[in-house]
């Protein structure tokens, strides 16, 4: 019997939707045979959150660490001992504190594979900063906790219908043409390739690159972006076999359903790429972090503060989190299980049927 997969779940900002969906989800047992969940948050969070929406209780197995989870059960590491003040709909410093601490533990735990993946509930940006966050999400967070050597972590939003990654994420507008480079875009254009062949299993994966001015650029009478940066990068990964096209328009490009005809789309900042995305795949979108040697996903929303307590959440996109971040981290080990000694393999697999090619006898 094969080990049940260990997600690791984070409880986000208390004041939000993050129980709520927990709550949702897990009242639905027949998930835990698909998965072991490892929830880090807080009891008597969880414990007020079901009191205020009339939940039936959702029995958990409180544990002081990972090691000691079970299969078959909801397993809760009690992070957040000391009593929490929820205020539902409003940030407040002590909910940023009992996010930071939940997030904080998880990763420990990630990073000594305690758990297998991550899936983390929203945060509320502002209220979690403190001395050891100082980033504008989880993205940039994780890079810097788990980062790998020499490549930076990708934000991809993800469904059935659409995979749009952001070359710039969580910065102002005013700087995101100045942030913008021919090694970046090269950059994350490698690191998307990848992902697309390692995480989501697509063979030769088709890439779309929009520009960053109106009608992308018009030949530089709109900006020079395009025909300076982001066509040379283009280029230069087209030369590393990178299929990928573009400047688009992203107006034009999503208006017309071009997007149907590729595998990823590399929109140059935030908007760009989310508010089409959310608007056609909003419920079952998802928010995955490429580029790290772990496995993290979240929802595609925020913490819902105009919803909290009201039982109106829904938990869809946290259910496709969770599933996709199980397919990831299955098919990262099926691909690397297949690239692993290559020669060796064929060598001894032709020895099985011609007694001349076996390499591993000695004569």
């Amino acid at each position: 019997m094969s080990k049940s997969i260990k997600v690791g779940i984070t409880h986000g900002d208390i004041n939000g939707v993050g129980y709520e969906i927990l709550l949702k989800t897990f009242s639905d047992n027949r998930l835990l045979e698909l998965f072991t969940p490892v929830i880090y948050g807080s009891a008597k969070a969880a414990s007020y959150h079901r009191k205020v929406l009339d939940y039936k209780p959702v029995p958990m197995n409180i544990i002081a660490s990972a090691d000691n989870s079970r299969e078959g059960q909801v397993n809760f590491v009690n992070c957040v001992e000391e009593e929490v003040k929820i205020e539902l709909g409003t940030p407040s410093s002590a909910a940023g504190d009992a996010a930071f601490k939940a997030l904080e533990c998880a990763v420990r735990d990630l990073d000594a594979a305690k758990i297998d993946l991550l899936v983390t509930l929203p945060i509320h940006k502002d209220s979690i900063q403190n001395e050891q966050f100082k980033f504008p999400g989880h993205t940039e967070y994780l890079q810097d906790r788990l980062g790998k050597e020499g490549e930076k972590a990708l934000m991809i939003l993800a469904s059935d219908m659409l995979r749009v990654a952001l070359l710039t994420t969580h910065i102002p507008i005013a700087k995101v043409a100045g942030s913008i480079t021919k090694e970046g875009i090269l950059s994350k254009l490698k690191t998307l390739n990848r992902a697309l062949l390692r995480d989501f299993n697509i063979e030769n994966p088709r890439i779309a690159v929009l520009g960053l001015n109106p009608h992308a650029g018009e030949n530089g009478l709109l900006g020079r972006e395009e025909t300076d940066l982001i066509i040379p990068a283009i280029q230069e990964a087209q030369k590393l076999e990178i299929l990928c096209s573009g400047p688009f328009a992203a107006d034009g490009f999503f208006g017309t359903g071009r997007h149907k005809d590729f595998d990823a789309v590399l929109a140059m900042y935030h908007d760009q790429g989310l508010i089409p995305f959310k608007s056609i795949a909003m419920d079952s979108g998802v928010n995955f972090t490429a580029g790290l040697s772990v496995v993290r996903t979240s929802p595609d929303h925020g913490t819902a503060y105009d919803i909290a307590g009201q039982n109106l959440a829904s938990e869809e996109s946290f259910r496709q989190a969770i599933y996709m971040a199980t397919d990831i981290f299955k098919n990262r080990l099926t691909y690397d299980e297949a690239r692993k000694n290559p020669l060796r393999k064929l060598f001894i697999e032709r020895g099985k049927d011609d007694e001349k090619l076996d390499l591993t006898k000695e004569e």
